[in-house]
């Protein structure tokens, strides 16, 4: 049984808007503090089918272009060390199904990090649409995972005097998209 789309979401193919479209990222370091970064967004699509189940996501992120407001701590996660972002810079997002989830949605799909995939899910809430000063017809989606970074071989450490190690295992990501319909 096909599940109706979102009230006001209507069928047809949307670019992600770069400008408008943030992939941010939080870790703890020394299991006390948060430290949060962003990565660029550089493509993606949403192709919205006459049902949840048509449609899809894709989307490709660029590992060089972190940003935690610290350029020795960026210029390590960007090495062998983690991301081996100068071998491996891409990183992409492709869905293998959406459904419903109560109020809100789960988008399943294939998460490549650091050249390895891993079967996610995000769930999504969808904020809606808007027609921009511009004439453009935007759709907005906000979008949460969880993933443990050893899953995707991003293994270094540290062990503190204290017990515990540096940098935790799990890392959450969250998207803010805003997409414009194309043509």
């Amino acid at each position: 049984m096909a599940t109706p789309l979102p009230a006001g979401l209507t069928p047809g193919t949307y670019e992600l808007d770069l400008s408008h479209t943030t992939a941010a990222f939080t870790a703890r370091h020394a299991g006390i503090a948060k430290v949060r970064g962003t990565i660029a967004v550089t493509s993606g699509s949403i192709t919205v089918g006459e049902d949840l189940e048509s449609s899809s996501v894709t989307a490709e992120l660029d590992a060089r272009s972190v940003n935690t407001g610290d350029a020795g701590r960026d210029g390590h996660l960007k090495s062998a060390d983690f991301w081996h972002a100068e071998e491996k810079p891409t990183w992409t997002f492709a869905s293998t199904g959406i459904r419903a989830d109560g109020d809100d949605y789960v988008i399943s799909g294939d998460l490549t990090v650091n050249g390895i995939t891993k079967g996610v899910e995000l769930k999504t809430e969808f904020t809606g649409t808007a027609r921009d000063p511009f004439g453009n017809d935007r759709i907005g989606f906000e979008a949460a995972l969880e993933i443990n970074r050893k899953e995707f071989d991003l293994t270094w450490n540290a062990t503190l005097e204290t017990g515990g190690f540096l940098v935790s295992e799990k890392v959450k990501i969250s998207l803010d998209v805003s997409a414009i319909a194309k043509g």
